[in-house]
């Protein structure tokens, strides 16, 4: 299934559709499936990448 987007350019490309999952409980859903508030709440999550060097201190 693909779809056509739209550029900052203004041109048309067609691009793949992908499924976002995410784990829930325990258990990995989609996140289409989720109502409209639990869908915002997702997208407004911050995600923080580890320092590696941080650990190297203690060792």
């Amino acid at each position: 299934m693909s779809a056509i987007f739209i550029t900052k350019e203004g041109q048309e490309v067609e691009r793949t559709k992908c499924e976002i999952y995410t784990r829930v409980m325990g258990y990995h859903r989609p996140v289409s499936s989720f109502n409209i508030w639990k869908k915002a709440e997702f997208y407004s999550r911050n995600y923080f990448k580890s320092n590696d060097n941080f650990n190297n201190i203690y060792n």
